[in-house]
């Protein structure tokens, strides 16, 4: 900085050129011989649109760190700019990342609020303490009209895209002829079908199908692909829902609920009239060591039946915890399995 007084000098000094570092990328500053730390901040705020209470400059060599609010010292005084080690890194977010960042924080919890909405309106409430059994067990009804065997509500869920069309994919269930065959022969009555979200129940390692829960209270189907920009196989569905239709009679996934499950899918497919007549011998379905040999390709039908317990639809678990169990199941074989049938089929057919 120029001293008055003395005669050898000029009256103005050369301005001040800075190079300050931001992300990684080097940024030119030119100002006055006499600007301050303010004057700096302020113009960094107008170049690189950040405002100065978000800003935060590294200098090296000391003085180190400078953070808002920023003094007005001069530039001169503060900045060892005769250091050949002089570097200057500025910290701080422009205001554009920040909308960006608030606008996707807004969307995110109105998202949620539409979950919980969902979930505190449709949600299953706890068995009370003292009720019977068999009050509890609601998967099946003792009226002889063939009409209570079936899937009395269709619930998409109204926070994913196009809830129509999942509605749609339920009704195709409920109505499918095979499904409503194997319901009325075990008078399975369930009070609510559901899509499942994959957002909810899909991990690095696993992606779950379909969970029942209570026994038949209510049934969540994985029907959207992880993406939500498509709809999953619908014989891998169905076959799903068999599973997930055992569980109204057995929890976990011993013998006899195998045994069940095979025994609905047979009975799904040989109910279902809209198959040409094709006979049950020629269907192949799974069973246990299918869904085994499969299992590390992450596609799980589910952990076992959920029954008891406090829980919200959509939710990871049941109060009290939940029982650990082998990860069986996969989507992917039967879907191979069931590319070779119709395979087989075409080749019938030709």
């Amino acid at each position: 900085m120029s001293d008055p007084s003395d005669p050898n000098t000029t009256t103005s000094d050369p301005p001040l050129t800075l190079k300050i570092h931001h992300r990684n990328t080097p940024h030119e500053f030119t100002l006055p011989s006499t600007s301050t730390l303010t004057d700096l901040t302020t113009l960094i705020s107008s170049t690189l649109h950040i405002p100065p209470m978000n800003q935060k400059l590294l200098i090296s060599p000391s003085p180190g760190t400078l953070k808002h609010p920023f003094p007005p010292t001069p530039l001169v005084e503060i900045l060892p700019l005769n250091s050949p080690r002089l570097k200057l890194t500025l910290l701080g977010t422009p205001t554009k990342d920040i909308d960006t960042l608030n606008a996707q924080s807004t969307a995110q919890k109105t998202l949620a609020e539409a979950r919980h909405r969902a979930h505190a309106l449709y949600g299953a409430k706890p068995t009370r303490t003292g009720t019977s059994a068999s009050t509890s067990r609601i998967h099946t009804l003792s009226s002889t009209d063939s009409s209570n065997y079936t899937f009395h509500r269709l619930l998409p869920l109204p926070h994913l895209p196009n809830p129509n069309k999942s509605l749609t994919f339920l009704e195709r269930l409920r109505a499918d002829p095979g499904i409503k065959s194997a319901m009325q022969k075990h008078k399975f009555s369930v009070p609510l079908l559901t899509e499942m979200d994959p957002a909810e129940h899909t991990t690095s390692e696993s992606r779950t199908l379909g969970l029942n829960r209570n026994k038949g209270e209510v049934i969540e189907l994985r029907l959207r692909t992880d993406a939500y920009d498509g709809y999953r196989d619908y014989r891998t569905i169905r076959k799903t829902l068999c599973h997930e239709l055992a569980h109204c009679v057995f929890s976990e996934h011993d013998r006899d609920f195998w045994d069940l499950t095979a025994q609905i899918e047979k009975e799904v497919e040989r109910g279902d009239w809209t198959k040409s007549g094709r006979t049950v011998a020629d269907q192949e379905f799974y069973n246990p060591g299918d869904w085994e040999g499969v299992r590390e390709n992450g596609l799980v039908v589910d952990e076992e039946g959920w029954t008891g317990g406090e829980f919200v639809l959509g939710g990871q678990g049941r109060g009290g915890g939940r029982a650990e169990s082998r990860r069986e199941v996969l989507a992917k074989a039967a879907e191979e399995r069931m590319k070779r049938a119709r395979e087989r089929e075409g080749e019938g057919q030709s």
